[in-house]
């Protein structure tokens, strides 16, 4: 069998699968985790922004300009808790107390909309009528008639438009108090990617400046993901599991099951997987590759 020279190069060019960096690891060694802050972060989802591979690792006309737009969220000092770790091609989000507002399910417009007051079937049915008055009496009567029900409209109008203007105002004073209770979030950028094999203490050697991690930095904290062998003896955090994770997701968190059945529920193949973590006792089931329903347990 032939093998192309730009195949062997593509191959001895890739990283090996143990180097490549683990969102689950990040997850596990982070997400619950209280962190001490050292600067005021901006009360939007926007975050701040740190560049470690760059001369200038922060920006900081744009941290001025998210803290004016957004107000103060956590104020330097403040310890607050880990609440997610999602990793990117080019990103590790570090979220805080929330990561920030302006997510998904944030309510982030001010605006309220007011319909204008329809037309009364009085007003349609006169101005059907003077289509086909001929008399110029009674067409003026229903002229003034109809200006007399469209002022009507108009002052209703003004009314609505009022109200909508003070309920605008509420808006964006409760849009401005959730701003402050929503926490806020780092945002880690590389220039061309996440550096391959990157684990915990990467993370905070590139937020040392802004983040007080508190104590040494252990051996679970390396620059690398977990073996197998240290993942199996981490407990698994509550929510690191939910119905509908891919069998592939579910290992990267778990690890390999230390054993599995099948079986058949109807026209359904159902595979159950037993995972062991510290000393909890996982049992997961699968249909097609998707996690259905699971259980936690103490060994």
């Amino acid at each position: 069998m032939k093998i192309s020279v730009a195949a062997v190069c593509a191959v001895l060019a890739a990283p090996p699968v143990c180097a490549q960096t683990s969102e689950a690891a990040l997850k596990q060694f982070f997400e619950g985790k209280t962190v001490t802050i050292k600067m005021d972060l901006p009360g939007t989802s926007d975050g701040v922004d740190v560049y470690p591979d760059a001369r200038r690792p922060m920006d900081f006309d744009q941290y001025s300009a998210r803290i004016k737009a957004n107000g103060v969220a956590i104020h330097s000092g403040d310890a607050v808790m880990v609440t997610r770790v999602r990793l990117k091609e080019k990103l590790i989000e570090f979220q805080l107390a929330g990561g920030g507002f302006g997510t998904f399910g944030d309510d982030t417009s001010s605006s309220v909309y007011v319909p204008s007051t329809p037309k009364s079937e009085r007003e349609r049915r006169l101005e059907r009528e003077l289509k086909d008055e001929k008399d110029s009496a009674r067409r003026r009567e229903i002229r003034d008639e109809i200006d007399r029900l469209r002022r009507t409209r108009e002052r209703e109008d003004d009314r609505n438009r009022a109200v909508a203007t003070v309920a605008e105002e509420q808006k964006r004073e409760r849009i401005a108090q959730q701003r402050l209770r929503s926490g806020s979030r780092f945002n880690i950028r590389y220039q061309n990617a996440v550096p391959p094999g990157l684990g915990a203490d990467g993370v905070m050697r590139a937020l040392e400046d802004y983040v007080d991690f508190g104590g040494p930095r252990d051996a679970a904290a390396s620059d690398r993901p977990p073996s197998a062998v240290e993942l199996r003896q981490m407990p698994v955090n509550a929510g690191a599991l939910h119905k509908g994770m891919s069998r592939q997701e579910v290992e990267e968190t778990l690890g390999r099951p230390e054993r599995e059945s099948q079986r058949t529920e109807g026209t359904l193949n159902v595979i159950t997987a037993v995972f062991s973590r510290g000393d909890q006792r996982i049992e997961a089931e699968f249909v097609e590759g998707v996690l259905i329903r699971y259980a936690i347990s103490s060994r």
